[in-house]
């Protein structure tokens, strides 16, 4: 691998074409010193769909088995970009077999595979194979900066955090059945969008300790079942047969965050019309507040107490090469080009090659642990925990199976 680094990315649906891409740019950002990346497989079951985007996005082959990619001697680093519930069993594999994993967030939809995965991912750690997990949203530049200005004393001590994660991409009930609504209450909304919001609130205001007030609702109970493979967002034959919903379409919850003094409150939905991708979280701190929003991402809102109630109120502040990951990483990094979530995935992956081949020239800070991972969805858990008993307030748990 010293002389080129092979990729390959399995699963070939939304996200994974966000991995595709940002494998192929990744060397390019921050005037890379990093050996040449070839792009090697896409791995999917459904075949026409791996075919078309290994071709889309210049990857050499495509393959139907992950086990193909795990046994190939051209493939160092692989994303695994798949249903939750297959994770373990391919990511397991591919460790064995010596490659570099990035997993997509949650880790699993069990906290059982979760732990197991860690586990055999501090193994393969021993023998220089790096295992980790996607917290994409750790990379955008709004929040990078609201956390540096919280962490330099420009804001201070966060007193409380507001955060939600709307979505409608399941708002009409017309919309398929798939594997998203399948599964215990607690792995619907909350682990697709809520993962994400959990760990950017942890990254502003700490790590959660307890939580409360756990609320699940499934507002549309059953779905229409679809005639063959069923792609997101695209009209599919239908069997004329439905499903019954198993998840939660909405879910929130209150937070306690570091020594407990710090609180919050998230919500999270894959039913709120006209909100295709809406996450927005607030902190509010000792000298200030701050506000990000995904459907503005090249700002944010920043408050000061400084400026005293003549000046005081959000002001705009546009993004630009002072702050974060915009310097070098973009093709033109200027202020107000403007950028999103596809430009977090790229950073994602620079990081992660970063790590791979051991690059000390100005990294970028590292993608999460598995052992993080398991955290996220320990913290899932107690949200699911709290609500089965009313919103009780429950400790999150830790591997051992104690209390934080």
């Amino acid at each position: 691998m010293s002389d080129s680094i092979g990729v390959a990315v399995i699963g070939a649906g939304m996200a994974g074409k966000a991995h595709m891409a940002a494998w192929r740019n990744a060397p390019s950002l921050f005037g890379s010193t990093l050996p040449p990346v070839r792009l090697v497989s896409v791995g999917d079951v459904y075949e026409p769909l791996a075919a078309e985007a290994a071709a889309r996005f210049g990857y050499a082959r495509h393959d139907t088995d992950w086990r193909a990619v795990a046994d190939a001697d051209d493939v160092d680093v692989v994303s695994v970009v798949v249903a939750n519930r297959l994770h373990r069993e391919i990511v397991e594999g591919l460790l064995a077999a010596g490659k570099h994993v990035l997993c997509e967030k949650p880790l699993s939809d069990s906290l059982t595979d979760a732990r197991a995965m860690a586990s055999a991912a501090a193994a393969a750690e021993q023998h220089g194979v790096v295992g980790r997990v996607g917290f994409t949203y750790r990379r955008a530049p709004g929040l990078a900066s609201i956390r540096q200005l919280v962490q330099d004393g420009t804001l201070g001590r966060v007193l409380h955090v507001s955060g939600r994660y709307w979505t409608d991409y399941g708002s009409s009930p017309d919309v398929p059945f798939s594997w998203r609504f399948a599964g215990a209450p607690g792995t619907g909304a909350l682990a697709d969008v809520g993962s994400h919001l959990a760990y950017v609130a942890e990254f502003l205001a700490g790590e959660i300790q307890s939580v409360n007030g756990g609320t699940f609702t499934t507002a549309i109970t059953k779905r229409p079942v679809a005639a063959g493979f069923a792609l997101r967002g695209q009209a599919v034959p239908l069997t004329g047969e439905s499903a019954d919903v198993e998840n939660d379409d909405y879910a929130s919850f209150s937070a306690r965050f570091g020594d407990g003094s710090v609180v919050g409150s998230l919500e999270v939905s894959r039913v709120a019309t006209a909100h295709p991708n809406g996450l927005v979280v607030e902190v509010f701190c000792e000298r200030g507040a701050a506000r990000w929003d995904q459907e503005r991402p090249s700002e944010i809102g920043l408050a000061l107490q400084s400026d005293g109630s003549r000046l005081g109120g959000y002001r705009q502040v546009v993004l630009g090469p002072d702050h974060p990951y915009v310097a070098g990483g973009m093709a033109m990094d200027a202020p107000g080009v403007g950028w999103g979530q596809n430009q977090m995935f790229e950073y994602q992956a620079r990081a992660f090659l970063d790590e791979v081949t051991g690059n000390t020239t100005d990294p970028l800070p590292a993608n999460a642990t598995f052992d993080d991972g398991v955290h996220n969805m320990e913290v899932l858990d107690a949200v699911a925990r709290s609500a089965a008993a009313g919103g009780a307030s429950v400790l999150v748990a830790t591997a051992e199976g104690a209390t934080a």
